[in-house]
């Protein structure tokens, strides 16, 4: 049977799974800790907020709760940070000579696990605290940031025209958007249909379609050494360990100096920007479980699916922007923005209605991730495409990683007297790739090709291909 080099199925498919149960962990979480914590059952209730029947007790226990569950939230995080960022780092830079797949298949045989761990502590009740133990296991095998570094790295194989490249990111971001918002809304109706147990057994499902796609029928297109590949000194097997281990820094070693710093400036608006907006974007869901909006398991849902409208938004934004000969450094500054007004706007929000209404401001907030990934993978060149995307997927899984840990202990000390500084404070991030980008502007995105090009290699590319700045 001949495969196909369609990874965009897989990302679909994964998205749905995972989205699927995302919005349930947390919620999971808070309903047993506000069990265990205050010996009493859970208010769910039919109406649009559970704090119509609010008491002063409730009140208080709220803010308990909500401490907890911001605490738990940053011990399974940093239990699973150090060793998702190493294996990341590790096969997606391997994967330029190992292969795209193994990228791939890996972090979907660790979410499965770390379902199947979810399904089995909902199922018996068992202690809460044993789904931080699955979160480790589930970094062993890569996690989110490996999945997406290697699909990523797929595409840019694929992929010689700058244009296409964008677009297809682009492509990928928006299915992850689409799939993910049509799993969001259908989370809450899940959840109190048929509880918890259910949505978790059919993410496993789904996950193990996705894998059994990626095993059989997803092409690999990384089936020989590139040959524009820096020779390693040794043998095989120990060139292979050096391209893991030194896979990001080969990125910089042939590269000339203003190479190099508008590489640096593109990764550190990269990871600035990611920073803040997941740190913001993480406790959306605490903060609507709280007073005064005390959302139900339904409004979370909507809430979170039109989060995700941003995807399919943005790729309209990326592609319409593209087309009108819009610079991509612009493009980059109005994803930027429009997170910034978001968030700060979301600080002083109060009513259900208006907390829909401010992720309109947001729309566009995807827009800079694929247009900065395309920008750096055209100044890279295509045997390194594994070591860039390893980089960026190390720094994106670090980011996000902290930035969930830092805000939630922030969260956790702020929420008694003031539950929407987080917004403000990640709002106020977003001025740092501001800075950085303008920095960009100030040097120059224009890279010659004799710049970008090692000595090794023999091959010529086209000038416009390593033009930036369309």
């Amino acid at each position: 049977m001949k495969g196909l080099f369609l990874v965009e199925p897989v990302v679909a498919l994964y998205a749905f799974s995972s989205f699927l149960i995302y919005p349930l962990v947390q919620q999971y979480v808070y309903r047993r800790l506000w069990q265990e914590l205050t010996n009493t059952t859970y208010p769910a209730s039919d109406n649009t907020s559970r704090c119509a029947t609010n008491s002063s007790n409730q009140s208080s226990y709220h803010e308990m709760v909500q401490r907890q569950a911001s605490l738990f939230s940053l011990y399974s995080e940093l239990f699973s940070t150090i060793p998702s960022l190493f294996v990341t780092l590790m096969l997606v830079a391997y994967s330029d000579r190992g292969g795209r797949k193994i990228t791939i298949i890996l972090p979907l045989i660790g979410t499965l696990a770390y379902t199947l761990s979810f399904l089995t502590v909902s199922y018996f009740e068992l202690n809460v605290y044993l789904l931080i133990g699955s979160s480790l296991l589930s970094s062993l095998f890569g996690g989110l940031g490996t999945f997406l570094g290697g699909c990523f790295a797929y595409i840019a194989d694929l992929c010689e025209d700058g244009h296409q490249k964008t677009m297809r990111m682009a492509g990928l971001d928006m299915m992850i958007g689409l799939l993910s918002g049509v799993a969001l809304i259908s989370t809450g109706y899940f959840l109190r249909a048929v509880g918890f147990n259910w949505p978790f057994l059919t993410s496993a499902i789904c996950l193990c379609l996705t894998l059994l796609y990626a095993i059989f029928i997803l092409e690999e297109t990384v089936k020989k050494t590139p040959a524009d590949a820096i020779s390693l000194e040794g043998s095989t097997q120990p060139a292979a360990l050096k391209q893991m281990i030194f896979g990001a820094y080969q990125l910089f070693a042939g590269a000339s100096c203003r190479c190099k710093t508008v590489l640096f400036l593109l990764m550190l608006i990269f990871t600035s920007y990611s920073f803040s907006y997941i740190g913001g974007l993480s406790m959306m869901t605490l903060y609507e479980l709280n007073e005064p909006l005390c959302w139900t398991e339904i409004l979370i849902g909507y809430g979170a699916a039109l989060s995700t409208a941003m995807f399919l938004v943005s790729f309209v934004g990326v592609l319409v922007l593209t087309c009108c000969g819009v610079p991509q450094l612009i493009i980059v500054l109005i994803g930027i923005f429009s997170v910034a007004s978001g968030m700060i706007m979301v600080a002083f929000v109060k009513t259900t209605l208006l907390m829909f209404l401010v992720r309109l401001p947001m729309l566009l907030s995807i827009m800079p991730f694929p247009v900065l990934r395309s920008m750096m993978s055209k100044i890279i060149s295509k045997s390194e495409q594994g070591a860039l995307f390893a980089c960026l997927s190390f720094l994106d899984s670090l980011t996000t990683n902290v930035s969930t840990a830092v805000f939630n202990s922030i969260y956790a000390s702020t929420v008694a007297w003031s539950p929407g500084f987080v917004f403000l404070l990640s709002g106020g991030l977003c001025a740092i790739p501001v800075f950085a980008l303008i920095a960009v502007g100030l040097i120059g995105v224009d890279v010659p090709t004799e710049e970008v090009k090692k000595p090794e290699e023999d091959s010529v590319e086209d000038h416009d291909d390593r033009v930036l700045l369309h």
